[in-house]
């Protein structure tokens, strides 16, 4: 990554105070493809070809940076935005909205502020996705809560505004965070309220993470909880995953989620394969679902790879999951995707 160093030794130079140094680094992902889909979703036929941006990762651009205030402290901030490359403007609806917080790091951990991810997302996509949130096949499809036609969004698991976010140190492979989103609705401060956490142990070959999401509706009349257990293990010659979901949404979809997967690299090859179960509960008991996904990635560079996925969702009942990828939601219950990603 190209990094451009900025010296605030001049303002020390012009008051005479010692500065210290602070590095900017300029960052960002382009990944463009083709995708098909094809199917339907309850009664309607949809489909299509399209060209996308961020099939496997979000095409973005982002600036991140810290300054050493001495003693141990460091002060930190990422700006990082979503870029729709296949027709010029911004995805996630605005500029910066991918991520956008400052935040100091010490021996006491890291203290962040501003619009960042939610525990449980990341949790999905660091331990219990083998395709790491991307791509067809993806655990988003069935594992977000959000999906299916429920209210809550996925955007809104995915990242939560006006959050205040500790992570703590690594403690013997141990490590933990928990972030509160203020709802900011005049007159009642547990509307929109989002509180999400995590603990995990990390010490290879086995990686285990427990995280919570919960966030009450505008109104402060229903909640949504979720909570997750993931695991991977690395046998080197592949890395196996596995996760369990309960999702309970007042009034909406409730839903148990079940993945199974791996990855097998092979020189410049890598193989994905996951399969995934949504297991609707209580008046939602037909509501369930199956994916199967299947990918596979090239490494060009240590930058630049080409991939292909294919990922199949079948429905029960009245479930309307549809197979998207890093960056969209799907609108039919198959697709196939083709491109290349850079990272620069």
């Amino acid at each position: 990554m190209k990094k451009l160093h900025l010296a605030l030794a001049v303002a020390g130079a012009l008051t005479g105070a010692a500065h210290a140094q602070s590095a900017v680094e300029v960052y960002g992902i382009v990944d463009m493809g083709f995708t098909r889909e094809a199917g339907n979703v309850g009664s309607s036929v949809a489909g299509g070809n399209k060209i996308s941006s961020g099939a496997q990762s979000g095409t973005r651009l982002g600036f991140k940076g810290k300054e050493d205030l001495g003693n141990g402290l460091k002060a930190l901030f990422v700006l990082e935005t979503g870029i729709a490359a296949d027709r010029g403007g911004f995805n996630q609806g605005a500029g910066f909205a991918r991520q956008s917080f400052a935040g100091l790091q010490g021996d006491f951990g890291t203290l962040t502020l501003g619009r960042q991810y939610t525990s449980y997302f990341l949790t999905l996509n660091q331990v219990a996705d083998p395709f790491a949130s991307g791509l067809a096949g993806n655990a988003q499809n069935l594992m977000l809560p959000g999906a299916s036609n429920t209210v809550t969004g996925t955007d809104r698991v995915i990242r939560m505004d006006n959050a205040i976010k500790y992570a703590t140190p690594i403690f013997e492979n141990f490590s933990g965070e928990i972030a509160y989103g203020f709802g900011e609705v005049a007159g009642n401060s547990d509307a929109n309220r989002v509180i999400t956490g995590s603990v995990g142990y990390d010490s290879k070959p086995l990686n285990v993470r427990l995280a919570h999401y919960q966030r009450n509706n505008a109104t402060d009349t229903a909640s949504l909880k979720s909570t997750m257990l993931a695991a991977n293990y690395d046998l080197e010659f592949a890395k196996i995953f596995a996760a369990f979901a309960d999702n309970d949404w007042v009034g909406q979809t409730k839903t148990r989620n079940y993945l199974i997967g791996a990855t097998v690299p092979f020189g410049a090859h890598r193989f994905i394969a996951s399969y995934i179960r949504a297991d609707g509960r209580g008046i939602y008991a037909a509501n369930n679902a199956d994916q199967w996904g299947l990918g596979y990635t090239y490494s060009l560079s240590k930058r630049t790879n080409l991939y292909a996925a294919y990922g199949y969702i079948s429905n029960d009942g009245a479930a309307t999951y549809t197979v998207g990828n890093n960056s969209e939601n799907g609108t039919s219950n198959k697709a196939f995707n083709l491109g290349v990603r850079h990272v620069f």
